[in-house]
């Protein structure tokens, strides 16, 4: 199967992206057998086309504004193209702060968390894509390891304090160096005929309350029912999320989709189950390496007996690194196969990748997404009653 001319040229890439790292991990699992799944739709809830993060590290900004798009429509909006570029120098502005204050005792890079777009939303706003592409620098996809080094270089300068106090210049360093790359900030713009600001088009167009949105989470190494800081390097603004035992949680997913509410979803993509070429991730009862290749061909192919993952296998896979948080996409709904296994609807942000059931998309398995959930994020009143009041919401 041929991958889309983008995400080949990023495969080709020998550049040390973390994004294309992963991809170039995972691009060969999957199977070339006829493809033996039949669905039956649950729920499809509606979404803007997938877009294509390039050789950046930005799944959690497109994720994110994705999600917010989908609840645009939720909401009975018009819903816009949103500019990810604009969160993502909004993001490197804070975070840079945020690294010289901590002299430069935190995780400086690409990478960043699911609420980090509502973050930039509630504090600065947000603009059209048309208005902020980010694409300043002779490429026609997101490139973003060049102004990444850029960036750190400034910054690492600045933590080395050579002349005994920081100068009033380092700031203005670091915003012309991201002006270059993904181009001015606009402090204001026109759209549809009338003149915004950043907040102004936030506040009146997309309307979003971004304190309505709760993230989700199951841990052991945290109490439940009680908010916790996840820890992982991309969490840079110590952002809190609640924690829930893993079947609340899995529930607490299917009640927002079934009520037509999207979920952001955070999780790891480098398992071998997880098939860019089949639009399929699953997790067999079967571990990997004792399967012979006829074996491991037909999981990809249609359905078979899944994993039991409890709390325990997946506290063990965390702790150890075996689950990390490397990846953001969109639960979009659920479907089910002809055995009645539910899969969740993910909506990626490669491009339109060709595969076996929906370009752009693959189908999770209920074992996938439990093993595999780093967090997920959804509107609080998606929540049951009884959920909100064991979170104190």
């Amino acid at each position: 199967m041929k991958l889309p001319l983008l995400l080949a040229g990023a495969l080709l890439s020998t550049q040390a992206f973390a994004q294309v790292d992963l991809i170039n991990k995972i691009k060969d699992n999957g199977s070339d057998a006829p493809i033996g799944y039949e669905w039956e739709t649950i729920v499809d809830i509606e979404a803007t086309p997938v877009k294509n993060q390039g050789a950046s590290g930005t799944c959690w900004s497109y994720a994110t504004t994705s999600f917010v798009e989908s609840e645009m429509i939720r909401m009975g909006k018009t819903p816009v193209d949103l500019s990810e570029m604009y969160t993502v120098r909004k993001v490197y502005q804070d975070k840079g702060e945020k690294y010289i204050r901590l002299h430069g005792y935190l995780n400086f890079a690409q990478g960043g968390a699911l609420p980090d777009v509502l973050y930039v939303i509630k504090k600065y706003g947000a603009v059209p894509q048309e208005v902020y592409n980010g694409l300043n620098y002779g490429s026609e996809i997101n490139r973003h390891g060049e102004m990444e080094g850029a960036l750190k270089g400034i910054l690492d300068a600045v933590k080395g304090n050579k002349n005994g106090k920081l100068s009033t210049s380092w700031r203005k360093a670091f915003d012309a160096t991201l002006d270059a790359y993904l181009g001015e900030e606009p402090a204001q713009f026109g759209y549809n005929g009338k003149t915004y600001t950043p907040r102004s088009f936030a506040d009146e167009i997309i309307g979003i309350n971004p304190d309505d949105y709760v993230q989700l989470t199951s841990w052991t190494n945290h109490p439940f029912y009680e908010a916790c800081q996840i820890q992982v390097p991309d969490n840079w603004t110590w952002g809190i999320s609640y924690n829930l035992p893993i079947d609340e949680m899995m529930e607490a997913i299917n009640t927002s989709l079934e009520a037509g509410y999207p979920v952001a979803w955070a999780c790891d993509v480098s398992d071998k189950g997880f098939s860019i070429k089949n639009g399929i991730a699953v997790m067999p009862n079967q571990s990997w390496s004792d399967m012979s290749t006829e074996e491991a061909q037909a999981i990809y192919a249609g359905p078979h007996e899944e994993a039991l993952v409890d709390q325990e296998t997946r506290q063990e896979q965390y702790d150890n690194y075996l689950t990390q948080d490397d990846h953001g996409m969109v639960l979009q709904g659920m479907v089910k196969d002809q055995e009645g296994n539910v899969f969740y609807i993910v909506k990626n942000s490669w491009g339109d990748i060709p595969n076996d059931f929906r370009p752009g998309y693959l189908y999770a398995s209920e074992a996938y997404v439990r093993l595999k959930t780093i967090s997920v994020m959804m509107h609080e009143d998606s929540l049951q009653k009884s959920t909100k009041k064991k979170l104190n919401l």
